[in-house]
Parts: structure tokens; sequence; C-alpha cells
């Protein structure tokens, strides 16, 4: 039994996709099992809830083999640890009580780097608290995803421009979610590994802001440049459209860690953690139809 949370969500709908694939049985945690396409309810065994419930990672670990795990993000949240270590808390408790035997986690880059990184330093400490467990355990490991670009998607029209915290000409990399998906997949499918390790995952290459702009510039037809801002305005406008003070600074935190802790940049880069997704393929397939709706 494989289970699946998050299942609704950027990479969770796509992780499951690809394990339906398969022949194993699958099992999803859900507030509203109402968000499933149809073809997908039919097609797994629902429990309903949230994965940070006590009760509901019981029931939905019972004879689980392998779990694929992921935290939401809620930028209501006043506490960045707080609401990543209050789901993975119970989870642990399930993994050990349940006897799961291999999770999959969606975590990030800068393991052994970060310090006071916000959101990547929670993602750590979630890492940490599962490998306690003894359970065998790959961490995903991402850079930023290219699909952030879609909260940019209004200036981008209105204006030609995007917003960026890092210097214009700071190369880094990113990556598809259904690149992530599709490694999260094939370790949920695969029974013969143990023991705990990472993944990197960090797309075919490294671009400045400068770079996503000439591309985005040629996919969308229209002139786009990038306009760097300072952390007091990031954390300003952050909190000026509703996120919680505490999770606002959690990622003005972690966008410091990436500029100047260069968390990003340490991996060395391999064709096993190089995925396929180009940012050009990405603007054609994902952006640009968003830009034009």
């Amino acid at each position: 039994m494989l289970v699946i949370t998050a299942p609704t969500g950027q990479i969770g709908r796509q992780v499951l996709e690809k394990v339906l694939e398969g022949n194993q049985p699958v099992r999803v945690v859900v507030r509203d099992p109402g968000r499933l396409p149809q073809p997908v309810r039919e097609r797994v065994e629902v429990v309903q809830g949230t994965h940070s419930d006590p009760a509901v990672l019981s029931e939905a670990f019972a004879g689980a083999d392998t779990v694929f795990w992921l935290v939401p993000p809620d930028v209501r949240a006043e506490s960045v640890e707080g609401h990543v270590l209050g789901f993975t808390r119970p989870a642990c408790d399930a993994i050990k009580d349940q006897g799961v035997r291999r999770v999959v986690g969606i975590s990030t880059l800068g393991r052994g780097l970060a310090k006071n990184a916000g959101q990547v330093s929670a993602a750590l400490a979630m890492d940490d608290l599962i490998e306690a467990t003894g359970v065998a355990y790959r961490a995903l490991r991402m850079p930023g995803f290219m699909e952030n670009m879609l909260q940019q998607v209004m200036p981008l029209k209105a204006q030609g421009m995007f917003f960026t915290t890092v210097a214009l000409d700071h190369k880094l990399p990113t990556c598809a979610t259904r690149d992530i998906a599709g490694k999260a997949a094939g370790l949920l499918l695969d029974d013969s590994w143990s023991g705990q390790g990472s993944v990197p995952v960090l797309g075919p290459e490294d671009l400045s802001p400068e770079d996503q702009a000439r591309i985005m510039t040629e996919v969308l037809g229209r002139p786009v440049r990038a306009q760097r801002v300072p952390s007091d305005g990031y954390l300003a406008n952050l909190t000026r459209n509703g996120i919680a003070p505490g999770w606002a600074r959690g990622l003005v935190d972690m966008a410091t860690a990436v500029e100047e802790q260069n968390i990003y940049n340490a991996e060395p880069r391999t064709p096993e953690n190089t995925t396929p997704t180009t940012f050009r393929q990405w603007c054609e397939e994902v952006l640009k139809p968003a830009f034009l709706s």
C-alpha cells in the first residue's frame, strides 16, 4: 500500500497521477475528497482529514509500506517551524506505530549549510525528525520551483516585469514540479531501496534573473525585465498581501540564505540530479498559457 499526502496540491497531484500508472494499491489523505477527479477517486482508498491529525495518520498509515510525505504551506501560520513540525511529529509517531517501511519526503537543498533560513531550516528539521524514527527515507532536495513564477503573472502582464530578491546576475538552479513528481513516483514504486539518503533535483541549468527575463521575453513575445527588491520591501509586500508576519519573515530569511549562504549552488550537478524540463520549455508549456488566459 502506497500512501500519498497532499494529493490535490501542485506536487502531490502529479505524484498521484504517476503512481496510478503502476499496479500497487494507493491510499490518499485529503481534506476534501471532492477535489479529487472522479476517475482518481474510483481508483484510490480515501482517508478524509488533515495529515496533521494523529487519528487520521494512524488510519492512513495502517498497513502502509511506503508514504509520500509533503507538508503543505500555510501563509497564515505564525511560526514556520511550528507549522512544519506540527505536521511531522504525529507523522513520526504513526510511522513507528504502524510499521511504515519507507518514506519519500519533499525537502530542500541546504543541509549542513543553511542557518536561520526560514522555510529551508524548517524542512531540514523535518528531515531530522523523520530520520530519527529509523524508517528508510529519501529526502528530495530542491531549489526554487519554476512554478513560483506563476505568482508573478499579474506584474508580467501589467508591467512587463517580475520581482526577485537575488542579484540579477546570480545564477541558480530551478526545477519543474513535474520532474520532482517523477523522481518521487519512481522511488515510491521501487521497493528495492533502504537506508536514509538525499535525492537532489536540480533541473537542467542554472539561470540568473536576467537569463529568465530574456527567455520569457522570447517566449511571451513582449519585453520582460527583472526587478530586484530589498529584503525590507519584500517583507512589507508579503505582509501587505495578507501573509502572516511569521510566515513572511521565514520567506525573507530563506531568500537571504539563498543569496548570502549560497545554499542552492553548493550541490554539484551530476547526470543523476539533472532533470529534463528546461525553463524555456516550462515557459512555453505552463507560463505562456497562464499569461494569455
